[in-house]
């Protein structure tokens, strides 16, 4: 099968139980799936915003407890680094001017160096880097 890379929303739908993306993950061998430290990066930021900015107590005990568990939840996958190969790679796609933003095009880089598949609802971007494989899982 190869190599799947999911992206930030993937992995949020997954740890929000949706059933598709769910079910496409637990058919595939745990070696298979993998997502990128941009994506561990924007996870545990989306967590942290949200404890600086809630107000209310139950609001921010919910926000505390993802944050706790989020390590534990992105330890079951491989991380693929930002390495030195992955920094060229999107130097060379931030040339291209693709207006995809740079944080997904830093995933995409990293994606295209370790040649694996991008999991992403985020067609729409993601379709204009040239030669990155990307796959919907949220469709059954």
């Amino acid at each position: 099968m190869g190599l799947y890379a999911l992206d930030t929303d993937t992995i949020s739908l997954f740890r929000q139980g949706h059933e598709a993306v769910c079910h496409r993950i637990a058919s595939c061998p745990p070696s298979e799936i993998a997502t990128t430290v941009i994506t561990v990066e924007e996870y545990l930021t989306g967590w942290y915003a949200l404890v600086r900015k809630v107000r209310r107590a139950e609001q921010l005990e919910l926000a505390y407890r993802e944050l706790a568990e989020a390590p534990g939840f992105l330890a079951q996958f491989q991380v693929l680094s930002f390495t030195q190969a992955a920094m060229a790679r999107f130097d060379a796609l931030v040339a291209l001017k693709l207006n995809v933003g740079r944080m997904d095009l830093r995933i995409a880089a990293i994606v295209l160096e370790v040649g694996a598949t991008l999991v992403t609802r985020n067609l729409r971007d993601f379709r204009r880097v040239p030669a990155l494989l990307i796959e919907d899982w949220t469709q059954p």
